[in-house]
């Protein structure tokens, strides 16, 4: 019998192990989403200069809340605006289809 429970206690921290090796670096990438955080796109988005590649490791990480972005009125007109559009493309994200 305590043979059975050290193989029952084996398996358990097994299972264990992979379920935090696989759901950590998830955990890891949430964002919080802050459209200050790209504040340093502002530049490009309203000239003809490129994005800086701070802007465009903002932009990578602000990427989950983009759709967000664009359903906020407050915000939609910049997030939309061809300037954005076309730093997001520079950056090699694809703009959200939300």
């Amino acid at each position: 019998m305590a043979m059975k429970k050290m193989g029952v206690s084996l398996v358990v921290m097994v299972v264990l192990t992979v379920f935090v090796a696989v759901e950590l670096p998830h955990m890891a990438e949430a964002v919080t989403c802050s459209p200050a955080a790209l504040s340093s796109c502002m530049g490009a988005i309203s000239s003809s200069a490129p994005p800086s590649s701070e802007c465009c490791q903002k932009l990578k990480e602000q990427k989950p809340c983009l759709c967000g972005y664009l359903k906020n009125p407050s915000l939609r007109q910049y997030v939309n605006s061809p300037g954005a559009k076309k730093v997001v493309s520079s950056c090699g994200i694809p703009f959200p289809t939300c």
